[in-house]
């Protein structure tokens, strides 16, 4: 047989007596109708000064407001919760967290509902500690200067910054999630996946390259790619870092070229080519004629013209010899108007018809030029000649000074064709 109401809320009421946390049962004018032992000491009153009160009453206006929807729906039969900051007395501020249960009768109406209060203010102050944290970290990503971006293992897109997006542009919309190849194609996939495999195998990797299809762009960038181990020391992701390196790459190409190239001419430097003969005489199968180009008549154009004038000249035919040659073909300025040329795979046989090309090319720009220039050539093969890449330009550069005493304005072969050095 069922126990009558009146039995059943007096066990509830030595039970909840038992509980150490406060609980209070209230009517449908949210009025106070009982109370345990442990909410006398939360509410700071003693029962007679609770009962029969309002939670309005009890605890402000604001408290009524934050507890109303989780009593409405307690009160339709729906259990639910929710949070506050306690301000009254005798305690300091806490959070609470107290949930709202409704106490249904044998004919299923509602006639009360239970509240039960736990303490949650530890858990809430980390919780906001949490939270404002991640709120700064993500601030400083976002703000940045430099691409960020973070990817799972498999190589999707979870967080990009602000930077990444303005560099990437419109691509970079709806980037979350994706794959790289579907935000950055297939083709910087292919570039960068050898250095995301690096890093996802547990090793930092660095990639330096020019980056296409960016806004601003092409701009030379230098790319970190950096594991990220979980507490196991699994890699569970791979974080990447971007910094514009475009001016630092930029200067240093400059550099470079200014010790690889003739400042005037743009023809390879002296020493560039020294080192460009050196090398190809390492083939000792393959045939190298060397030419050596002395300009006659040229310090008349300086003299009468002005340097200016012969600077434009000297430039002019260093372009002219450049496209009289093969891309394979090396076309140096040796100093002031002497240039040398290096013909791949040109023996005795060839070479000849190649020097006597370059002197026409010399003669025919010096004239659209508006001067008398030409020039004087000779030249030497290697390895008829010799192996050895500074008596190759000794002997091309005998040969020249013979055409020039010959005549000048002509070609000159080695004076000894066929001598090898220790010969």
């Amino acid at each position: 047989m069922q126990k009558p109401v009146a039995a059943q809320i007096s066990q509830f009421e030595r039970l909840a007596n038992v509980v150490a946390l406060p609980i209070g049962r209230w009517d449908r004018d949210a009025r106070l109708i009982f109370c345990n032992t442990p909410y006398l000491a939360w509410a700071g009153r003693p029962q007679e000064a609770l009962l029969g009160s309002t939670l309005a009453t009890l605890f402000g206006e604001r408290a009524w407001q934050a507890a109303r929807p989780a009593f409405e729906r307690a009160f339709c039969g729906e259990a639910s919760s929710y949070e506050r900051l306690l301000t009254h007395a005798p305690h300091p501020e806490r959070w609470v967290r107290i949930q709202v249960f409704p106490e249904v009768g044998a004919d299923g109406t509602v006639a009360s509902v239970f509240t039960l209060a736990t303490d949650i203010h530890q858990d809430v102050v980390q919780r906001d500690a949490l939270i404002a944290a991640r709120r700064r970290l993500d601030r400083f990503t976002d703000n940045i200067p430099m691409p960020l971006v973070y990817l799972d293992i498999e190589c999707r897109l979870r967080f990009v910054n602000r930077a990444w997006r303005d560099m990437v542009g419109a691509v970079g919309e709806n980037a979350l999630g994706r794959h790289v190849s579907e935000v950055r194609g297939e083709a910087i996939w292919l570039e960068q996946k050898p250095y995301y495999d690096k890093a996802l195998a547990g090793e930092p990797a660095h990639f330096s390259r020019l980056v296409r299809g960016i806004v601003g762009g092409p701009r030379w960038m230098r790319t970190s790619y950096v594991p990220d181990f979980d507490d196991a020391g699994r890699v569970v992701g791979v974080y990447t870092l971007s910094i514009d390196v475009h001016e630092l790459t930029s200067t240093q190409e400059r550099l470079r070229r200014s010790l690889e190239r003739d400042a005037l001419t743009d023809a390879l430097s002296r020493q560039t080519m020294m080192s460009y003969i050196e090398y190809s005489l390492t083939e000792p199968t393959r045939e190298y004629a060397l030419f050596f180009i002395d300009l006659n008549g040229f310090k008349a154009v300086n003299d009468q013209q002005g340097h200016h004038a012969g600077d434009r000249l000297l430039v002019a035919i260093a372009a002219a010899l450049r496209d009289a040659v093969r891309a394979e073909d090396a076309v140096g300025r040796f100093g002031g108007d002497e240039f040398l040329v290096l013909a791949r795979d040109c023996g005795h046989a060839k070479a000849p018809a190649l020097a006597e090309k370059l002197r026409t090319t010399v003669e025919s720009t010096a004239r659209a030029n508006g001067t008398n220039v030409s020039a004087s050539i000779g030249y030497a093969v290697a390895p008829t000649d010799t192996c050895d890449p500074v008596a190759l330009l000794q002997f091309a550069d005998s040969a020249m000074y013979a055409a020039k005493h010959g005549g000048k304005n002509r070609v000159m072969p080695p004076a000894i064709p066929g001598q090898r050095i220790g010969d």
